[in-house]
């Protein structure tokens, strides 16, 4: 957030209206903005993940154990090695 707050505030001192009222603009969203940036995900990666979880959801129909069902989602998931 470093960078943005040191651009945030330039744009603020810059007086300029359009300028602030773009960083106004922005402000609200910057977490999300962030966030995208770090984490390179987009919408085909997360929907082929919520199908795989709706699938493991219906594979783990009548389960009485939640944490069960979590770990599999989990397991599912690895994620990468870095």
């Amino acid at each position: 957030h470093r960078r943005w707050n040191e651009w945030y505030r330039l744009a603020l001192d810059s007086q300029l209206p359009p300028l602030v009222a773009f960083a106004k603009r922005l402000a609200p969203y910057i977490d999300g903005i962030i966030a995208s940036a770090l984490y390179r995900l987009n919408t085909s990666v997360l929907e082929g993940m919520n199908n795989r979880i709706k699938v493991i959801k219906r594979m783990a129909y009548g389960y009485r154990d939640s944490a069960y069902f979590f770990l599999k989602i989990k397991a599912a998931f690895p994620g990468k090695a870095r």
